[in-house]
């Protein structure tokens, strides 16, 4: 299998890179050193990792889903990054991203979210850190998830509502570029996804990572050997590039699942791999959704009209297959494993235990990635479901 590394820092084939104001140049790129030169430090490693085990609760378990298997045809094992301090695989970025800011001397923390699972891990670690932290959240979304407003407010973030455009996630990027650019010196604008210009994309993959690193040693333990398939949704993408990364150069087949909304032969969607183009959006040249198309997904966290690079590339060269998922689809799969697993998992998520459902004839042992739980989503499921 051919491995796909960066030709240069920053870009991944055709995509990546950094397509910003020259306003934003100088502290990217001041960013970029502090990756390079602290980050990959064994000595920042160690303080990472320490903070994940006593704060966040790593390692998770990797666990296999008797019932779920069953039901699938397969053996399906889930990496529950769900147990996490937080509910959702974002504190491993958001930790890593405190870090360096403290260690470069900042004070500020500002973010963008969707479903309001990284903004409370932004929360969370602005408190744990001291550090002023706000956050931006579109209108739409802030609507659907009152409970994580309420528990970033809680931990001291202020929450700005963002009324323009379509008030999603999207919107939300625009505004905390707009702060970051505005406010570099004391500022650290901490990306939740593995999106935006460079070295985010690289350096959100590094602090997801982990999920990958120990879901390998966990599946050889368990198993004997690696899985058949890796499976995870896919909105930015750092759950899904945090468990391939570890397994980039083995014979395993890597699915994600997009935000396929009404379907992605509809104008409703997000779906950008599986339906798009190549385009330049939020800093970085990647696959975004085609313009007659309205950013929809169920999910929140998959409601963005673009996606990271290194996926845009990985589909390019054919080391993922990216598929959309509905929906319904998502929705059956939410039910399905609260059913047979007592494990009521994040709508983001029940996009990957979907797409497992699809894969599951064509590979003997699966790894799912549940990369949060659904506890953020009760209330818009119950209105959904007759129960």
């Amino acid at each position: 299998m051919t491995r796909q590394d960066e030709a240069t820092p920053g870009t991944f084939g055709e995509f990546g890179g950094r397509h910003v104001p020259e306003v934003m140049e100088e502290p990217l790129e001041r960013l970029a050193e502090a990756y390079e030169n602290v980050v990959r430090t064994p000595e920042f490693r160690a303080a990472f990792l320490d903070v994940l085990e006593a704060y966040a609760g790593r390692p998770t378990p990797l666990y296999h889903a008797t019932g779920l298997s069953e039901a699938y045809g397969a053996d399906v094992y889930l990496k529950r990054e769900d147990l996490l301090h937080g509910g959702a695989h974002k504190i491993n970025n958001a930790v890593g991203q405190a870090l360096l800011a403290k260690k470069a001397g900042k004070t500020r923390l500002i973010a963008e979210t969707g479903a309001g699972q990284h903004g409370t891990a932004t929360a969370m670690v602005g408190a744990l850190f001291d550090l002023d932290t706000e956050i931006y959240m579109g209108r739409k979304d802030a609507d659907r998830q009152r409970m994580n407003v309420f528990r970033m407010r809680l931990m001291g973030a202020a929450v700005n509502e963002v009324t323009r455009g379509g008030a999603g996630l999207a919107d939300a990027v625009d505004a905390a570029l707009e702060d970051f650019a505005g406010n570099v010196d004391d500022t650290h604008y901490l990306v939740g996804s593995a999106v935006g210009p460079d070295p985010f994309p690289r350096m959100v993959r590094e602090f997801q990572s982990v999920i990958g690193e120990e879901a390998r040693e966990q599946i050889v333990e368990e198993t004997g050997g690696l899985p058949d398939a890796a499976v995870a949704c896919v909105g930015g993408g750092s759950n899904a590039i945090g468990l391939f990364h570890a397994f980039r150069d083995d014979d395993v087949a890597f699915y994600g699942g997009e935000g396929g909304g009404e379907g992605a032969t509809s104008t409703r969607h997000a779906a950008p791999l599986s339906s798009g183009k190549s385009d330049v959006l939020h800093g970085m040249r990647t696959r975004v959704i085609d313009d007659d198309v309205e950013v929809h997904s169920v999910s929140a966290g998959l409601d963005y009209p673009g996606v990271g690079p290194e996926h845009a590339m990985f589909r390019a060269v054919g080391r993922c297959e990216y598929r959309a998922i509905t929906d319904d689809e998502a929705l059956d799969a939410f039910r399905t494993l609260s059913e047979t697993e007592g494990i009521v998992p994040a709508l983001e998520s029940s996009h990957a235990v979907a797409l497992a459902k699809r894969v599951a004839d064509e590979h003997d042992t699966i790894v799912v990635n549940l990369s949060g739980r659904g506890d953020k989503d009760m209330e818009q499921a119950a209105e959904l479901f007759d129960l």
